[in-house]
């Protein structure tokens, strides 16, 4: 007998599991809070050098160096003595004879800025601001997303791993601790080595939290249940984007925007008296008593009639049943080159959702508006999945998502070529398309995935598939560094 077949019994999706699904979901929206959060308080306003010292630095050098007295001619006026640019300023001085007679000769220097100048009309402060995160600086904001990311990747395989060895509910609580620490810490830093750290454990919480609450999810619902739960969790993710452009659009400074975003996530803490632990994993570890007892709560609190005894030996064995090592899909080298594929598909699925969000700011025009049309394009494409998945197929909407996604963000080259600054929606437009296909073939691919693999295989073949997202989420970044200046 199948472990499945005690939801006959408590019920698919009663009152109660609806409950504990509305709190198992609900860290889903503050991890794509912080997964987002990297585009304002990272954001680089515009800005121009504001520096006089190294051009009076190098004046005294140049003036210890000469056999004539020196006469420096500043001009405060942009474009007559001294020009100011985004990553240097550039002047000249002229060589004149004791007698104040005409200069010489005249020369022109430019000199690397040391100090700047930012608008303030969009942010009041980002950490770029605070630390003068550009010009030579300009990839440390890049590399402070990536090691976002990295944690990303850590957490998914490492807190994973403690899932399956201590419990869900350990691995949640584990996730959850680290997330509010390091993010409410964060709030106060002033050195860019330690916000890359806490950003990296960032990650690793995020990680951990979305793939514990995941499969915590799943096994809380009955298998005619799982797509519409696995589709409504993409949903939440969605929700918090949204949340994020209100919040970013409401509070200008970083540290106060990341503090108030950070401490409601104290309350998940509770979580250790309001959230039992995954029942399959506790009849998988043999802990049958404890996982009864869950059962007979649950079953009691939907209003369900409950047999003498709930779990069978049949239930036990089939649950405790050992599953073939990954390796075992190298004995076909058809499902070896399909899993291959699937993996690919990850990466560069996870790569263009991720940068597309990182994206907003070089799209031109308000960044906030950019942010909330990309969100709401984000949960149009999710949407789109719950009614086509079963009416027309896993691998058409796959398909087409894909293709339509890829070709809208293709033909955004020719607005760019023409520069025309009326077509700057037609840009925006494209990339909302993009979006939405990139959306609707992560929240297919990630379906399509868990059914593809086999029972026994399923949930290392599935961390081998996030795994490649996530190396794909790393190099976002990067790539959409390649266009800001």
């Amino acid at each position: 007998m199948a472990y499945d077949d005690v939801f006959k019994v408590i019920g698919s999706f009663g009152r109660y599991q609806k409950i504990l699904y509305l709190l198992q979901t609900l860290p889903v929206v503050f991890t794509a809070i912080q997964a987002c959060l990297s585009v304002f308080i990272l954001f680089a306003p515009d800005h121009r050098c504001n520096d006089t010292s190294s051009i009076l630095d190098h004046a005294h050098h140049q003036q210890s160096n000469q056999s004539l007295p020196m006469d420096i001619h500043i001009h405060s006026s942009i474009g007559e003595g001294l020009r100011y640019t985004k990553c240097e300023v550039m002047y000249h001085y002229s060589n004149s004879t004791p007698g104040g007679s005409t200069p010489s000769n005249v020369s022109v220097y430019s000199s690397e800025c040391r100090r700047w100048v930012f608008d303030t009309s969009e942010f009041d402060n980002t950490f770029v601001t605070q630390e003068n995160l550009v010009c030579r600086k300009k990839l440390h904001r890049t590399h402070a997303t990536m090691a976002f990311m990295a944690g990303f990747t850590v957490g998914s395989l490492g807190i994973g791993i403690i899932s399956d060895r201590f419990g869900r509910k350990p691995a949640f609580l584990i996730s959850a601790a680290l997330h509010i620490v390091s993010n409410t810490v964060l709030t106060w830093i002033v050195d860019f080595w330690v916000f890359s750290m806490l950003r990296f454990f960032s990650g690793v919480s995020v990680g951990g939290l979305i793939g514990t609450t995941y499969v915590m999810d799943l096994e809380l619902v009955g298998p005619s249940m799982r797509m519409l739960a696995g589709t409504v969790y993409m949903l939440f993710w969605g929700m918090g984007v949204l949340l994020l452009a209100l919040m970013a659009y409401l509070i200008r400074d970083w540290r106060w925007l990341n503090l108030v975003l950070a401490l409601p996530t104290i309350f998940f803490l509770s979580y250790y008296w309001f959230v039992p632990e995954s029942t399959r994993w506790l009849v998988v570890r043999g802990k049958t008593t404890k996982a009864e007892k869950i059962l007979r709560g649950i079953a009691i609190k939907n209003n369900r009639h409950c047999p003498e005894r709930i779990l069978t030996e049949d239930h036990s064995e089939a649950c405790s049943k050992k599953g073939v090592s990954l390796l075992a899909v190298c004995s076909s080298q058809i499902f070896l080159f399909r899993s291959f594929v699937i993996c690919l598909n990850w990466l560069v699925v996870a790569c263009v959702f991720s940068g597309l969000s990182l994206n907003v700011s070089n799209l031109g025009g308000d960044v906030y508006l950019n942010f909330f049309l990309t969100s709401i394009a984000e949960i149009i494409g999710f949407l789109l999945c719950m009614p086509l998945l079963d009416r027309v197929g896993r691998k058409p909407v796959y398909i087409i998502s894909l293709m339509s996604g890829g070709i809208a963000l293709v033909l955004t080259i020719f607005p760019i070529l023409y520069g025309q600054p009326d077509l700057h929606w037609v840009t925006v437009l494209l990339s909302l398309v993009g979006k939405v296909g990139s959306s609707a073939a992560f929240a297919t691919i990630f379906l399509y995935s868990a059914e593809f693999f086999p029972t026994i295989i399923r949930n290392s073949a599935l961390g081998v598939a996030n795994f490649s997202a996530r190396v794909g989420g790393m190099l976002a970044p990067y790539i959409v560094d390649l266009t800001r200046p």
